[in-house]
């Protein structure tokens, strides 16, 4: 059956707001159904998930269903998620822990493409140890990450890489697994942040060969909840804690402070959400996920090519970066057009867009894109129609009309 956006719509009460959400980056549409759950465990949950009271043992319940809820999206054990804020909270929590990896001597690899949260904590505990940094670098015209550069970055003291699975800004999926092999062939991690790619793909923590995976729900319309993913959840007992509670063990070592138990249930609705993104999807909740993304990649692939397609039928508008391997998201400039008025030019049309200047992105600061007044980037969502698309050309071709 073809995938059916018109039904997807129609389980999302905010798209009645007039508006075209082409900024999934800043947080996809949330479900009717994501928004009733919350409510729910708002009313039948409790602050704490210890005690033998009826409502401690719905939030003991709904932290369970929780961690299995991500470990079903990413093929993970639910023994090995971690739950809290959000994702640069939880990498922040994680740089913390295993700042003790990071000493004088050794090195960590970071990347140009990824976004500030999984580049942040690991320079500031870089900075405080005496680490030393290197840098995986785009190629300038694709803003593809190369994979042969990986051989000669990680080398016999690199203790840690992080790296994006798709960048949020310009779409490029770069082969993780190159760079995890390789850093595992010196005893070092591999730290994915796979916020950008999830929904579009299928996240597999074994297929990435992530040691590390960090999520946030707001990615696919779920509540502002962040997960970090262990493949071994065994090693989670192997690094030093964080959190407050001396006898904490598992995934709770690196969880500080309690729980919103409420926005728990949304994220598990969630990603029941995605799982029945096509309609027709049978077996279980990761064969569901896995088939409701299929679905949804075929129905995207069609409308970002005919994004893509229209916007090179533009002459001032230039599309930034071509990676072959891709999520469907990307960067573009207007010349001589600020990023922030082609935002507002847009917002004023009622279509919402997300504006990237000077000091907010590496990516754009290291292309010179900054230089020249930053880029607008869009995105593809489940709910994202042909329409909509076409909408947001004709407005830039009336923004650059003479």
């Amino acid at each position: 059956m073809a995938y059916d956006v018109a039904r997807i719509r129609g389980l999302i009460p905010s798209l009645g707001d007039g508006w075209i959400h082409l900024d999934p980056q800043a947080g996809m549409q949330i479900p009717d159904a994501v928004s009733r759950a919350v409510s729910t465990a708002f009313r039948n949950a409790a602050a704490s998930a210890t005690g033998r009271h009826t409502s401690n043992r719905r939030s003991a319940s709904l932290l369970q269903a929780a961690r299995a809820a991500v470990a079903d999206l990413v093929g993970g054990d639910p023994a090995g998620v971690v739950l809290g804020p959000d994702r640069a909270v939880l990498l922040a929590w994680l740089a913390e822990s295993l700042s003790s990896r990071l000493g004088l001597g050794t090195g960590l690899v970071l990347s140009r493409l990824d976004d500030e949260a999984n580049v942040a904590p690991w320079l500031r505990v870089a900075s405080r140890y005496g680490a030393q940094v290197r840098w995986a670098e785009v190629e300038i015209e694709t803003c593809e990450l190369p994979s042969w550069q990986f051989e000669e970055l990680i080398t016999p003291t690199t203790r840690l890489v992080a790296l994006t699975a798709a960048s949020s800004l310009v779409g490029s999926a770069p082969d993780v697994r190159v760079a995890a092999d390789r850093v595992h062939e010196v005893g070092g991690l591999m730290v994915v942040d796979a916020a950008g790619a999830a929904p579009y793909a299928h996240v597999d923590i074994h297929e990435l060969g992530a040691d590390v995976l960090a999520l946030d729900a707001s990615a696919w319309g779920g509540p502002q909840v962040g997960a970090l993913v262990f493949r071994d959840p065994a090693q989670l007992d192997r690094i030093p804690a964080v959190s407050l509670d001396p006898h904490a063990r598992g995934p709770e070592r690196l969880e500080v402070g309690g729980h919103q138990f409420a926005l728990l249930a949304g994220l598990v609705t969630s990603v029941d959400f995605l799982a029945a993104l096509d309609d027709e999807a049978t077996g279980t909740r990761r064969e569901r996920l896995e088939t409701s993304i299929s679905s949804l990649q075929g129905y995207q692939d069609q409308l970002f090519e005919r994004l893509m397609r229209l916007l090179d039928n533009l002459p001032d508008v230039m599309v930034i970066g071509r990676a072959s391997s891709r999520v469907p998201t990307l960067s573009f400039t207007v010349a001589g057009v600020p990023a922030e008025k082609i935002a507002a030019h847009l917002a004023d049309r009622r279509i919402a867009s997300v504006a990237v200047s000077r000091g907010t992105s590496r990516l754009l600061d290291s292309l010179g894109v900054s230089d020249e007044g930053g880029a607008v980037t869009v995105g593809l969502a489940p709910y994202t129609t042909r329409y909509e698309l076409d909408q947001l050309v004709r407005e830039l071709r009336n923004l650059t009309a003479p």
